[in-house]
């Protein structure tokens, strides 16, 4: 007769063929691959001691190509909770021992249940994923387990944070949940996403390209701009897991914590070395993120989307222990000129730092908007209205720096004061016009310069006088475009002050389901 102890064997014994997913042999295969197990990422990942695992004896329900024949405890994916930091995160880790991480009804299932809790805590939720795409076995059954989570995604988007790591395989249906998180972060060599592999292109189209080159971390870092950071390994790629949450907050009701910083001479926030980093040869190029270091406090800058459009540059900072979210034009990469793809990385970055309460701080230099038939044609007014929309979208604290140029409808979509900015600076050099002053000279004074003497000379006095009359700051805050005219030096203690004053403001939008963005 079995007793209390006896059951009690039982259940450990279950609970380690569980832990034991595909078995010795599988798990010695993906080791051998550089990956870790589902396992050995959560206890890396969380606070030691702290996972607390959930719906741990799950099993899938299909009976078709015997599949309830071996252990299936678990269903392919580890689900639960647990702390990163002290701060309590829900997470599931797919385990591509078990039927190759492949999603079915019941691994589907219990995605959704801790996507659930997640949101009822108010607390961020982590996917660690490792899938094959879709268990076929398991007929539109496992289609369905897909749309439970894809629908929670979306609904949760906005109110708690979301963020994917890509450590294996994403294929098929796989791709679509991480795209509508937050934040995706994949593994150089080990993880790609695509939604048809290699061999199917090769079968429909006659194509043929490798895993890695179709859709590796590098190709989507960098060119498709699906994946925001790229680890060298799976230790990096939880390591900025951990750093990317030290800037959010648990969800849209609070504000991001506050990290302890201490100054005891203020003036550590006169910057000189600003006046040196920005040539005042509007035509010259620099590095913006030199500027953006000496403004914010030290080693805090954490850059996003690094490698994709790199004419913009967006990230997390913090000034004087508080997160802020940066965007900035990057004269380095086509002049800081706004093309597709950099208005659609600026316009994600801005609505997900309004979402979650964190100010904005804009650093202008900016030709306008790119050029070419390419881009017209690819849809540059449906793109950069994006930018437009979300900055007049956005309630946070807004402030921005024109650092050099501001021309035309970049100018205004890169949050002027008539999108709601609610604080303008502007640098002494600062070119503020409807175009440049080589370009507007050109077009005002075409039949003077044509009929001069010397027109290369008058096309430059002209230049000149354009410049010094219509292509300076002070136009503009005559205007009350821009809240004042700022000796670069004090850009940090500018926005110090600005960030105090606007840290209690309040704006309401017109009550509705939901905008329209051009998407």
């Amino acid at each position: 007769m079995m007793d209390m102890f006896d059951k009690i064997n039982e259940l450990y014994d279950k609970r380690r063929m569980a832990e034991l997913g595909g078995g010795d042999a599988r798990i010695e295969k993906q080791h051998a691959k550089g990956k870790w197990t589902a396992r050995e990422r959560i206890d890396y990942l969380l606070d030691e001691g702290s996972f607390v695992e959930l719906n741990t004896f799950i099993e899938n329900r299909g009976t078709d190509f015997d599949m309830n024949d071996s252990n299936s405890a678990g269903d392919g994916v580890v689900t639960g909770y647990g702390k990163i930091n002290g701060r309590p995160v829900y997470l599931f880790a797919q385990d591509f021992t078990l039927y190759g991480g492949a999603l079915g009804e019941m691994h589907g299932k219990k995605i959704a249940a801790v996507m659930d809790l997640a949101a009822k805590n108010g607390v961020p939720f982590i996917g660690l994923n490792d899938s094959g795409g879709a268990r076929i076995q398991e007929g539109v059954s496992s289609l369905d387990g897909y749309g439970q989570v894809f629908y929670r995604n979306s609904i949760y988007s906005g109110y708690i944070p979301q963020i994917s790591v890509i450590m294996g395989p994403s294929a098929g249906g796989a791709v679509y949940s991480p795209a509508i998180t937050d934040f995706v972060i994949m593994v150089e060599k080990t993880s790609q996403m695509f939604i048809t592999g290699p061999k199917v292109i090769e079968t429909v189209t006659g194509e043929r390209i490798s895993s890695e080159d179709l859709g590796g971390a590098h190709i989507h870092n960098s060119k498709s701009g699906n994946a925001h950071f790229r680890a060298e390994n799976e230790e990096e790629a939880l390591d900025q897991v951990k750093k990317l949450l030290s800037y959010l907050p648990n969800n849209n009701n609070e504000k991001p914590a506050v990290k302890e910083y201490h100054q005891e001479d203020e003036l550590v926030n006169y910057r000189p070395e600003l006046v040196d980093i920005v040539p005042f040869d509007s035509t010259r190029p620099y590095d913006i993120k030199q500027v953006i270091n000496q403004v914010v406090d030290e080693h805090s800058f954490y850059e996003i989307h690094a490698d994709f459009a790199k004419n913009i540059v967006v990230g997390f900072a913090r000034i004087e222990g508080k997160t802020v979210g940066l965007v900035c034009n990057q004269p380095k990469h086509l002049a800081g000129g706004l093309d597709i793809d950099s208005s659609d990385k600026a316009a994600r970055f801005i609505r997900f730092c309004d979402c979650f309460n964190i100010p904005l701080i804009t650093f202008e230099d900016v030709t306008g908007f790119f050029p070419g038939i390419k881009q017209e044609h690819g849809g540059i007014i449906r793109h950069g209205a994006k930018i437009l929309y979300a900055y007049s979208e956005a309630t946070v604290p807004k402030l921005t720096v024109i650092v050099r140029k501001a021309y035309g409808g970049a100018y205004v979509a890169l949050n002027s004061k008539s999108i709601g900015a609610d604080l303008v600076f502007a640098w002494p050099n600062a070119e503020i016009a409807v175009m440049g002053p080589e370009g507007a000279a050109n077009i005002i004074f075409a039949k003077e310069i044509a009929a001069s003497d010397d027109p290369e000379r008058t096309r430059q006095e002209k230049i000149n006088t354009y410049r010094d009359k219509f292509a300076n700051p002070y136009i503009a805050a005559k205007l009350g475009m821009v809240d004042d005219v700022i000796d670069p030096r004090e850009t940090r203690i500018k926005l110090i002050q600005g960030l105090e004053m606007l840290s209690s403001k309040q704006e309401e939008r017109p009550k509705k389901k939901h905008g329209n963005i051009p998407l």
